[in-house]
């Protein structure tokens, strides 16, 4: 393609993304194919002379679009939000022609400080102390943006056990006589902690990592967050049975149940464990500290104070595109300790002998994308009150379909709403109905709609099966709130006259 050819093919994109948003919502909700449908449709190998890009425009039409479940339809409530803006779309449309890999200053410099320009941006939105803060250099504290929670997990998880070991190895003179027997030795007896509720990032982590992850089991009655007192009988297990308790994956608003753990208590318990990194997973919840009316005092105060990282996920409820894990630690010495290693190709001028001013050294990839330019465009386009106003609407949404439901006999929530989270079921009409086997028909009636309504259904411990909403895309308004009420009384009048 030359270049007056993607002048004209560039416009005419531009033009269908324009059409793309604004006729979404005449689009069915959930891609309405047969799994393998594609391989169908496409030839089994590259044609050997390239094609004309109008043909290849048409196929993207024909073929791909019907495949895809439009996340940004505001009849799409599953799993949880992945938003996109016009912002970002023109971020990511730069960052494609610059294709500027991120990995030393020097590869391209406005990469690397922009990024720690936009994460102290975001750390004083959240309420994070300046201990936090990658600009500040009083102290070696700071972030970086990896792709997703999971790449944030695994990341942090290296960190932690390799932080670990250090500090285990000054207690053991013996590690210095055969340090690889030494670390083969001691790796088996480390262990991550998790909850039942936690998403299994923290498991697949410990997983790839060959290390024993410990899921430690919530309760109903705490609205499955993690008590202090459980975290202190696991360690106090573990320490008796030889194994060395290491890190501790909590929770900030879980996938299955939008679960807080109780960071308060677990920062206590903690203060007895010095090796036990704290970690909190913030994929969803983490962008709700920047409403000062949901950043509970003892919660912010206790990360402030005792937390060693967290992350988020400005990709879900946040208003910027796939892929953006702001991630914060407090020190990031740890990040690079693990991570870093610089041949002589990847040394440059000015290069910071701690290894904190490169990209490189605080992610498992070497380069990657320009992540920090959307971000900068979102929150120059909407300021700190319109990404404010975003997540209130969110929220007030998602309680005003909480309030209807409870008005409709045939349904019950079964966990307090938060945020913009609704866990709901059916109710069995008498006790010789399967109340599971009632809200699977209800998944059932539900998936036949999925043209005009996305869920995402679960199960919740001593509750059983359930349907989930959550509420984030930019585009929802009360109508389809009004719509999804109606939808959901159809198949619930569907379901119980059987």
């Amino acid at each position: 393609m030359d270049l007056s050819t993607f002048r004209r093919a560039a416009h005419a994109a531009v033009d269908r993304i324009c059409d793309y948003y604004a006729t979404i919502e005449q689009l069915p909700v959930a891609a309405q194919v047969e799994r393998g449908y594609l391989a169908r449709a496409l030839p089994d190998a590259a044609p050997t002379n390239g094609e004309a890009w109008e043909q290849i425009e048409r196929d993207f039409e024909q073929h791909i679009l019907p495949g895809m479940t439009h996340w940004q339809h505001p009849m799409f409530f599953g799993f949880f939000p992945s938003n996109a803006t016009y912002e970002g779309i023109i971020a990511d449309m730069y960052t494609s022609a610059l294709t500027n890999p991120g990995f030393n200053w020097n590869a391209s410099p406005a990469v690397t400080e922009l990024e720690f320009i936009v994460l102290d941006w975001l750390a004083k939105m959240m309420g994070l102390s300046s201990a936090f803060y990658s600009n500040d250099l009083s102290h070696s504290g700071g972030g970086v943006i990896l792709g997703g929670a999971s790449e944030a997990t695994l990341t942090i998880a290296i960190s932690a056990r390799e932080r670990a070991l250090r500090a285990l190895a000054e207690q053991h003179s013996e590690s210095s006589a055969d340090p690889i027997a030494w670390r083969a030795a001691m790796v088996p007896k480390l262990v991550m902690y998790g909850t039942t509720q936690t998403h299994s990032v923290g498991a697949k982590a410990a997983m790839m990592l060959g290390i024993r992850f410990r899921a430690l089991d919530v309760a109903r009655k705490d609205q499955y967050g993690l008590r202090g007192e459980t975290l202190r009988a696991a360690i106090e297990e573990d320490t008796a049975r030889g194994r060395i308790p290491f890190m501790l994956v909590a929770t900030y608003g879980t996938t299955n149940s939008c679960a807080i753990d109780h960071l308060d208590e677990i920062a206590e318990v903690a203060k007895s464990s010095p090796l036990l990194w704290l970690h909190v997973d913030a994929a969803y919840g983490g962008v709700t500290w920047c409403l000062p009316e949901n950043r509970p005092e003892r919660i912010i105060a206790a990360f402030n104070a005792r937390f060693d990282s967290l992350s988020t996920n400005l990709h879900k409820w946040g208003l910027v595109q796939m892929e953006c894990s702001p991630t914060f630690v407090r020190d990031r010495h740890d990040l690079a300790k693990a991570l870093s290693m610089t041949p002589d190709i990847l040394k440059s001028k000015g290069m910071d002998p701690a290894a904190l001013n490169d990209l490189r050294n605080l992610q498992i990839v070497l380069g990657r994308r320009f992540r920090a330019l959307k971000v900068w465009f979102m929150l120059r386009s909407y300021g700190t009150t319109g990404f404010q106003e975003h997540l209130r609407r969110s929220i007030a949404l998602a309680r005003s379909f909480a309030d209807q439901l409870r008005d409709m006999p045939a349904f019950e929530i079964v966990n307090p709403p938060r945020w913009g989270l609704v866990m709901f079921r059916l109710r069995a009409p008498d006790e010789s109905v399967d109340v599971d086997a009632l809200n699977h028909a209800l998944n059932d009636a539900l998936l036949e709609r999925s043209d005009q309504l996305f869920l995402s259904p679960t199960v919740l411990p001593e509750v059983g099966y359930c349907e989930r909403l959550v509420v984030g895309a930019p585009a929802t308004t009360e109508e389809h709130i009004q719509k999804t009420l109606r939808i959901l009384q159809e198949c619930a009048d569907s379901v119980l006259s059987k």
